[in-house]
């Protein structure tokens, strides 16, 4: 038999027509359809298209060729299916922004609060009026940036807390236009021994601060009592008027927009007052991690239950009667157990973080009896550590001599990944890292409910909303007090967005708001900020830049919202934003596109744009229209949103009016009554029959009071 070369994967072996045996098979008229494990049995149909047989190393080098091909050509379907959905879809409404903050530095950092906007940069931080844009004072006597900033609205003050490169956190105290340095909480004289603050919390109310430091291999919680009493005193002015600045803040919003350049440069600037000394924070309390659990050194158990006094730390697992010889068998049982998993090197474990709040007195944790307060002032420390099970609860009650034991702990089945606590300090949502999300109902004083993400999914951040209702197909507030009703979304690492809703009779429940990106990695949320002036809405933070406006009811995008063109986020996949939580309006920073070519921005290298919800003409009516009457509340199927007692207390009251409106048709004797109900016609009688048992339960209460007159 003749034999001829093989070919490529167009080739095939040709045999001679004398020698082929059994009948004639036509060959598919296509090579790809050809099957593999017989490809030598098939034969060209014309012998004169053989090629020879490419060598080494150009046959690979074709088959790179054709696999690149081939991946080129699927990707560039993809683009163009992925225009045609895009344009098949309705884009939303781009709205630009009303403001801008012109930037020779690059801002690091941004906090909003009040009427004020706060931007750390090179060398110090500075203030901003949030309406025009002006800058107020800039503090800049440090030899390094500022990398972080913190401010809270103390009421008529704001306490700012920047933290710089050497992580030296400073409070200051901001009043009335006024700048005061407090003091640099861990700044110390020898640098080799300096601490680096993590992160700042400050109570409702101002009246305590923690501050979570670490330095030299430890991690610990230094919390104080800020005497902010001291320093309205001291700072306060009496020619003054009491609150002269809600009068400032209502002309500005009047006047946004209409105000001239010579009235802007009438505004008086903030200065800095450092001749005036202000009472230093009082150090109450130094809190570190928990032990590692090891053997007991106890040699009874009489022992443990001495060690624990008035039930402080029952739960931590740092007071047990397990030995040594115990755990190392217990340990010895889990390597031989997960051996194969537990194979390879293992990667130091970083240092532990901690999240911690102040939480207000409930029914979990009441303000002692002897301590004199406000009503409604910070009395207790929550806090949970990086892998532990444990919430620990920790009393402000104490003083510096007063050993640092926590006075609860709340065990969890699984590690504490994620916690987060609403503005209202009400509520407390614990993430483990199995996905579990507890919610707790602080005011109450029992958890709402227990809910699991979707399998897969874990939590990377929580934000909760204010609660809203849906009347007439549009988010409102309603405008009393709603108790044990909760909404908030969970945006987890895999990108997806979920909104869980929990109510005090009703189990949570958790939907889907935004699918995790499979094929569009440049949707991937990174962050998210919901917007306290509109119901309902947060913005959702993309990769590629883009920022939208989402209804969590409607689940659907209502608008966008882009700087201009030269300003594009530099790092979009961790943007700088700031959402004001008074004002319907947020921050957000752009930096200047060197490829851009313009004169005028030439000196200009960052902006923050000021974006205003008013100013869009589909979100106007709805910051300004979000709130439902109690009078409209009772005419609507929400009731359910209210507590029992309202409930009660307004059926009754609904009732009394009935009742006074047709007072004569009841004191009249009954008998008088009968006949006229006979002649009146059912319509009439119909209202008359609803007054009857109110009208019965007004006489026996009557009767009940002649009685006990009697006796």
């Amino acid at each position: 038999m003749m034999s001829f070369p093989r070919g490529s994967q167009t080739q095939k072996i040709r045999h001679p027509i004398g020698t082929r045996k059994g009948p004639l098979e036509v060959p598919p008229p296509t090579e790809k359809d050809w099957p593999k494990d017989d490809e030598e049995d098939n034969v060209l149909v014309d012998p004169d298209e053989e090629l020879d047989f490419l060598p080494q190393p150009y046959r690979m080098i074709n088959k790179l060729v054709n696999l690149l091909f081939d991946q080129s050509w699927e990707i560039i379907e993809e683009r163009n299916a992925l225009r045609e959905t895009e344009s098949s879809q309705i884009q939303p409404t781009v709205f630009p922004p009303l403001g801008e903050i012109q930037l020779n530095k690059m801002p690091n950092c941004m906090a909003v609060s009040q009427d004020y906007v706060f931007i750390g940069g090179a060398k110090g931080f500075a203030i901003y009026n949030i309406y025009n844009a002006k800058q107020i004072y800039a503090w800049e006597k440090l030899k390094v940036d500022v990398t972080s900033i913190w401010a809270t609205d103390l009421g008529n003050e704001i306490l700012i807390a920047p933290v710089d490169e050497m992580g030296v956190i400073r409070l200051f105290y901001f009043y009335k236009e006024g700048l005061y340095l407090v003091k640099a909480i861990n700044e110390v004289d020898d640098t080799s021994k300096q601490t680096t603050c993590i992160k700042m919390e400050v109570s409702q109310g101002g009246d305590f601060a923690a501050f979570l430091l670490q330095g030299a291999g430890d991690i610990w919680l230094d919390v104080y009592k800020l005497p902010k009493e001291t320093w309205l005193k001291k700072v306060e002015n009496p020619q003054l008027t009491s609150n002269p600045k809600k009068k400032v803040r209502q002309l500005q919003l009047n006047t946004l927009g209409l105000t001239s350049a010579d009235q802007l440069e009438m505004d008086t600037n903030a200065c800095f007052k450092g001749d005036i000394k202000l009472s230093l924070p009082v150090y109450i309390m130094k809190i570190k991690p928990p032990k590692p659990v090891t053997g007991t050194t106890f040699k009874s158990p009489l022992e443990v239950f001495a060690k624990i006094k008035d039930c402080y730390g029952l739960g931590s697992g740092q007071n047990h009667f397990i030995k040594d010889s115990q755990w190392e068998q217990q340990a010895e049982i889990f390597q031989a157990s997960y051996k194969k998993y537990l194979d390879g090197e293992w990667e130091e474990e970083p240092l532990s973080t901690a999240t911690f709040y102040f939480l207000l007195p409930s029914c979990l944790f009441a303000m002692p009896t002897e301590v004199k307060g406000p009503t409604g002032m910070t009395c207790v420390l929550g806090i949970h550590w990086t892998r532990s099970h444990n919430f620990f609860l920790y009393s402000l009650n104490r003083t510096l001599k007063d050993k640092a034991d926590p006075e609860g702990v709340w065990p969890c089945a699984a590690p504490i990944a994620v916690s987060q606590l609403s503005c209202s300090s009400s509520y407390l949502l614990l993430a483990c890292e199995d996905g579990v999300l507890t919610l707790w109902d602080l005011a109450k004083g029992f958890p709402l409910g227990i809910a699991a993400l979707p399998q897969g999914c874990f939590c990377q951040s929580i934000h909760f909303l204010k609660y809203f209702l849906v009347h007439k197909g549009q988010n409102m507030y309603p405008e009393g007090p709603v108790k044990s009703q909760m909404k908030c979304v969970v945006l987890c690492t895999d990108a997806s967005l979920h909104l869980l809703e929990a109510s005090g009779t009703q189990g949570p429940t958790i939907s889907v708001l935004v699918e995790r990106p499979v094929k569009h990695l440049d949707k991937t949320i990174c962050a998210v900020a919901p917007v306290p002036a509109l119901p309902g809405m947060v913005l959702i933070f993309s990769k590629n830049g883009s920022v939208c406006l989402m209804d969590v009811a409607k689940r659907e995008i209502i608008c966008a919202f882009a700087p201009p063109g030269a300003f594009p986020l530099e790092v979009p996949w961790k943007p700088m934003f700031a959402v004001s939580p008074d004002h319907p309006c947020f921050l957000l920073r752009g930096d200047y596109s060197h490829e851009t070519e313009s004169t005028d921005d030439a000196g200009i290298q960052y902006s923050v744009f000021y974006f205003n919800f008013e100013a869009c003409p589909l979100l106007e009516n709805i910051s300004k229209n979000c709130t439902i009457p109690q009078r409209d509340l009772d005419n609507m199927a929400f009731l359910q949103a209210l507590p029992l007692e309202k409930r009660c207390e307004r059926f009754l009251q609904k009732s009394y009016r009935k009742l006074e409106k047709n007072p004569e048709k009841e004191q009249a004797p009954e008998k008088e009554q009968a006949p006229e109900k006979e002649q009146a016609p059912e319509k009439e009688q119909a209202p008359e029959k609803e007054q009857e048992p109110w009208a019965r339960l007004q006489r026996y209460s009557l009767l009940l009071q002649r009685q006990s007159f009697k006796k």
